[in-house]
């Protein structure tokens, strides 16, 4: 197509190559910046950061992952770490300011052996077995069998995530929010267990009232404002008739 020629390449004039020891350095400085900018949102001592996004709004959180979301990086390892947060977030659901943590300090503990002239590779490979040690011992000395079905022992679990959130000081409140969410959204059919709180669980905002009001509702809110002060405030068994178009007017 180009004669056997090599082909020309047209990039900006800011356009700069780097390759060698001195790059995996720096994508290890920068993996290590990101978990610095994190690390105070781990443990019983956490702080709360305060976020201004663009259009002037306030968020204060210890969440790993809402804090990262907020940060525009250009380094392409710094980047990586943001996806790591938000992968662990999206499968998990939790431990996103501890994987962060661990990430950066494992990329610190491989820095002195790349100053060492160790191959990249190695180092993967020893992490690698690491890993493998890691999994074995949680699965035979660590782990501990848990019945789903105990309410207690669940509640437990769920505490131990709760407590560190903003939500610590309602975290009875909480649990007991989240196991009934669970278990109203869980689908058990021919052996097949299906919990999918992204699909058919819904949290909804409503300004007013305290905290401790909050409650789960089976079932399906549309939150609309009383038109009339005559209207009735509750109905049991109601008729519901679904219709395509507005009746506000």
């Amino acid at each position: 197509m180009f004669g056997g020629q090599q082909p020309i390449l047209v990039l900006s004039s800011n356009t700069k190559r780097e390759s060698g020891r001195k790059v995996q350095l720096d994508n290890i400085n920068a993996g290590k910046a990101i978990a610095d900018v994190i690390r105070t949102c781990l443990g019983p001592q956490a702080m709360l950061k305060m976020l201004m996004d663009p259009m002037g709004g306030i968020v204060m959180t210890n969440d790993g992952n809402a804090i990262l979301r907020e940060i525009t990086v250009q380094h392409p390892a710094a980047k990586s770490m943001i996806e790591i947060a938000r992968t662990q977030d999206e499968e998990v659901g939790d431990g996103t300011t501890s994987v962060i943590v661990l990430a950066g300090e494992m990329l610190a503990a491989a820095e002195p052996f790349l100053q060492q002239q160790i191959h990249p590779t190695v180092i993967i490979r020893a992490y690698r077995e690491a890993l493998e040690d890691i999994i074995n011992h949680l699965q035979t000395d660590l782990s501990v069998q848990l019945d789903v079905n105990n309410r207690d022992k669940m509640a437990e679990v769920v505490k131990a995530c709760v407590g560190t959130k903003f939500i610590g000081k309602w975290s009875e409140l909480a649990v007991k929010i989240a196991l009934d969410a669970v278990k109203t959204v869980t689908l058990n059919e021919n052996g097949r267990l299906e919990v999918d709180i992204k699909r058919y669980a819904k949290v909804e905002k409503i300004p007013g009232g305290a905290i401790d009001e909050s409650c789960v509702l089976k079932g399906v809110m549309v939150n609309k404002d009383v038109t009339h002060p005559k209207m009735r405030r509750y109905i049991e068994n109601p008729r519901i008739v679904l219709l395509d178009c507005s009746l506000e007017y």
